[in-house]
């Protein structure tokens, strides 16, 4: 009897490769080419060059290939390090256009018009946002590359583009490199930017994103190392017409002064130490950083103020806040010698206690207080219930004020017809 034979059988498991998941070879080349065509047939004329890219955005892989879209726009061509346009090794071959940024006219309305454009893209392709954040902070790298016309006009299009928010300012912090810094390429360049973006928008525009961006602290790095001096930096930006970056850098200077003699005045005051110590240490700082005495008054009450943990019961926190300020009216008093400082001292008062709902009947105590103890006059406080006055919680205050502000003006009509009679 015959045996059936088996029949050999291939061992392991076969996988079925889906079309959808074969993985397509990343060629930039290619994509360029495609781009450079279209960019050829549709000419100088950008309405029909943003046509091509339009249509073009549904057949070629615009996400895979954002950076390389950017540097075609920008630069004419592919970018390598050092700012120089890839030729694949065949210097036959065109590998560059004049449809860029680049190659257009050296006018602002030229340079506006590719900025336009690009940003009329990036809202048909969202995606593209984000790519053209990282093709600036790539580009801004490779300026050492560039002639001076490029350099002019790349300026141009960033402050374009931060004008518009259409690209964050921490873009910016690539100019920070080493090789830029040290021969000035960076510092001519930023100064290119800001000059076109104060243009553009206004210094408020400018000033809001550089503070949003968290780099406003950082404009002396666009510095050579040895030349990083508030002289050199406000004699640089005055000559270039940029006093207005020299007025927000001072700015910031103070601010960051403020801070610190924020710190040391409430360690100070935890630690209990004598008043004419802290009063000294406050004159010392106004003299070296130019401080006006309404700011002191302003920054000596902020401190004070912080640096308790008060009662939550309303009945409790006005005694707590009398006994604690009576100790203190001597340092309030060395700063509030000037009308403009007890004005804004006053004004200061009336909106710590609308932000802290504990203190809202308290207000007028305070004012009673400073009164008795010579830091506010009749004068300034006449003038707040008057005129001066914040719009917070102005009707409650005003209502509050208004028994102590009839006594004042009674015993000052009390005092002329007093005058009159001798």
């Amino acid at each position: 009897m015959s045996q059936k034979v088996e029949k050999p059988t291939l061992s392991g498991q076969r996988i079925k490769t889906r079309k959808r998941d074969e993985k397509e070879k990343f060629d930039p080349s290619a994509f360029r080419d495609a781009i450079l065509l279209g960019l050829t047939e549709a000419g100088n004329d950008l309405d029909s060059v943003y046509k091509f890219l339009d249509s073009a955005g549904s057949k070629l892989d615009y996400r895979r290939y954002g950076e390389v879209l950017f540097d075609i726009l920008i630069a004419g061509g592919i970018l390598a390090p050092g700012g120089i346009i890839v030729h694949d090794g065949d210097l036959t071959k065109i590998c560059r256009t004049n449809v860029c940024v680049f190659a257009t006219q050296e006018k602002m309305e030229s340079v506006r018009g590719y900025a336009q454009m690009i940003t009329k893209l990036i809202r048909r392709f969202k995606y593209l946002e984000k790519q053209l954040d990282e093709e600036m902070k790539k580009i801004l790298n490779y300026l050492k590359g560039f002639n001076s016309s490029e350099k002019t006009k790349l300026a141009w299009l960033t402050a374009i583009f931060l004008s518009n928010s259409q690209i964050p300012a921490t873009v910016l912090t690539s100019l920070f490199q080493d090789y830029l810094v040290k021969d000035g390429t960076a510092l001519e360049f930023i100064v290119d930017v800001f000059n076109t973006w104060i243009k553009e928008r206004d210094m408020n525009n400018v000033s809001t994103v550089l503070r949003k961006s968290g780099i406003e602290n950082r404009l002396m790095e666009f510095f050579p190392i040895n030349k990083r001096t508030p002289e050199i930096f406000e004699k640089t930006f005055q000559e270039k017409g940029l006093g207005q970056i020299v007025v927000f850098q001072r700015a910031q200077e103070n601010a960051g002064v403020r801070k610190e003699l924020q710190k040391q005045l409430l360690q100070m005051i935890k630690d209990e130490e004598p008043v004419k110590d802290i009063i000294a240490l406050v004159k010392d700082h106004m003299t070296k950083y130019n401080f006006s005495e309404h700011d002191a008054v302003v920054l000596i009450w902020n401190v004070l103020m912080d640096g308790v943990e008060w009662n939550k019961k309303e009945e409790l926190v006005a005694e707590q806040a009398l006994k604690y300020l009576k100790q203190y009216t001597a340092l309030i008093g060395a700063f509030s010698t000037q009308g403009r400082s007890e004005l804004a001292l006053l004004i200061r008062v009336q909106e710590f206690c609308f932000g802290n709902i504990h203190f809202m009947k308290v207000f007028q105590k305070i004012v009673v207080l400073f009164y008795k103890t010579e830091v506010l006059g009749e004068e300034i406080i006449l003038k707040w219930y008057r005129e001066a006055h914040s719009s917070k919680g102005k009707s409650v205050f005003l209502d509050q004020m208004k028994p102590f502000v009839d006594w004042l003006k009674n015993a000052e009509e009390e005092s002329e017809s007093g005058e009159e009679e001798d």
